[in-house]
């Protein structure tokens, strides 16, 4: 008994595992806590574990169809919150690990009793508008680039992860081959056996799941929580510039630059009535009030106040009337 206690304890230390810190740091089964504590995320993970988990006979252990359409589902309706979580969680023991190959249940989704050759799979891919849509956005967001620092064109991991996940769920489903936690290999179920002549061609087409360096950085840094500060870099130039700054926006063409206290004014006092705010004594608002007691003749640089229009056209009138009453006169 003594011995045996004294072989446990030394495994323990040896490997360095305490069970306590291991469960603590099972970011997998972090998100599926999570996941299940979001109603639509628990739903359609439920429903596609029911569906992908249902055997159908002896001889067939499930509906992949069926299957595949409820993994499409749950990928395309749940926020990437959670369903990345799951997806690309990074692991440090092959426990969470497995639990990461085994989130879209791969011995239904995934697996079959023999690998078809890898061509094959992507020309059947190719007859299905949807699945050819979403392969090609796999090749375009995670070619691997050698032009960046991050391997992905644009340095945009997101896209690349996106793509990844937007093929789950079609005869190109790809996977994790195994459940080694520090080495990330993805890809299809197939293989390259019986290409003959077109053996190149397979091969290069797995070598875009099993040793692209973009995909394997991309879930990389998302389980490791370093890809939220990458971003594109901006050209040197735009260092060297000066920051440019509106006070005011610009004015039409008929008008000149006496009028754009007036053209300030209407903007400003244009979204107060909008919004409907109350009145107070900002600075804002007292020039609203100026606004709507003044008018701007388009055209000109007059400003003129509503009152003073009338006040300046009466004598106008009164003099024409007397010059009439004289002319009227004298015949």
């Amino acid at each position: 008994m003594i011995l045996a206690n004294v072989f446990c304890l030394l495994f323990l230390l040896g490997t360095g595992a305490d069970p306590v810190a291991s469960a603590k740091s099972n970011h997998c089964l972090d998100a599926a806590k999570a996941c299940n504590l979001n109603d639509n995320c628990k739903k359609l993970r439920s429903s596609y574990i029911s569906i992908c988990n249902r055997e159908i006979s002896p001889m067939e252990r499930c509906n992949r169809r069926k299957c595949h359409k409820a993994l499409r589902q749950f990928f395309d309706r749940v926020p990437g919150e959670y369903t990345y979580r799951m997806l690309f969680c990074s692991c440090r023991d092959r426990a969470c690990a497995e639990r990461r190959r085994q989130t879209i249940l791969p011995s239904c989704s995934y697996e079959d009793k023999e690998k078809p050759n890898c061509l094959d799979l992507r020309a059947v891919c190719r007859t299905d508008h949807l699945c050819r849509s979403r392969l090609a956005d796999f090749h375009a967001n995670c070619r691997a680039s050698y032009q960046t620092l991050t391997r992905c064109p644009a340095d945009n991991y997101q896209a690349c992860l996106g793509s990844y996940a937007g093929m789950i769920g079609f005869d190109v489903t790809p996977n994790y081959v195994d459940s080694n936690p520090t080495g990330i290999v993805v890809s299809p179920w197939c293989s390259c056996r019986g290409s003959g002549n077109m053996e190149e061609e397979c091969e290069k087409f797995l070598r875009d799941f099993t040793e692209n360096p973009c995909l394997r950085n991309a879930i990389q840094a998302f389980g490791n929580g370093t890809d939220v500060n990458l971003s594109p870099k901006s050209p040197s130039f735009q260092a060297t510039q000066a920051p440019r700054v509106e006070k005011t926006p610009s004015l039409p063409d008929d008008l000149s630059d006496s009028t754009s206290l007036g053209t300030s004014i209407i903007s400003t006092c244009t979204s107060v009535q909008e919004q409907g705010l109350k009145a107070n004594n900002s600075k804002e608002l007292s020039m609203c009030f100026t606004e709507l007691t003044t008018n701007i003749i388009p055209g000109s640089n007059k400003v003129i106040k509503p009152n003073s229009g009338p006040c300046r056209a009466r004598p106008s009138a009164a003099l024409t009337a007397v010059s009439f009453l004289m002319l009227k006169l004298a015949l």
